[in-house]
């Protein structure tokens, strides 16, 4: 048996309404469905029923200790077409106050932001495999993300690996 994809996920938040309108605003998902509490949200090129679930747990609701000495999940990634769609993120992000974060991978063009309740989810680009080097495959390392330098590299449309 094989698994090909993530399907959805699901956060639980302090305030429901708030976290469907940074995920709409920002990042573009549209709401599908409202339960008492609970949203579930459908990203922009997206065929599945839902990709993101939000049940609200209220205000009171401490900050999640995962990797500050609790295990858990780190962050959610979500991939984009272009590196003109990676920079119109990188543009949103910024305006939201949320970007924490922008790292070259080689072969992943990473940011890193988090959502009204300090939760890390990644925007990125995957380089497209027939542009994929075997010296590219041996260099793995993380070094800062220069988004310009790689649209002029690879251009503003080049769609990346799905």
């Amino acid at each position: 048996m094989g698994i090909r994809r993530l399907n959805h996920a699901v956060l639980y938040v302090r305030d429901v309404e708030r976290s469907v309108t940074f995920y709409r605003d920002v990042l573009g998902f549209r709401e599908v469905h409202r339960l008492p509490g609970a949203a579930f949200l459908l990203a922009p090129d997206s065929d599945n029923d839902h990709d993101l679930g939000l049940f609200q747990v209220g205000a009171d609701a401490a900050n999640s200790p995962a990797g500050r000495g609790a295990v858990g999940l780190y962050h959610l990634a979500w991939s984009v077409p272009t590196l003109a769609d990676l920079a119109d993120h990188e543009r949103r992000l910024r305006e939201a106050g949320a970007l924490v974060g922008a790292s070259d991978h080689i072969t992943t063009k990473a940011l890193y932001a988090h959502d009204p309740d300090g939760l890390e989810f990644e925007v990125s680009w995957l380089v497209p495999a027939q542009h994929v080097t075997t010296e590219m495959k041996s260099a793995p390392t993380t070094r800062p993300l220069n988004l310009d330098a790689e649209i002029a590299k690879y251009g503003p449309d080049l769609v990346g690996m799905a």
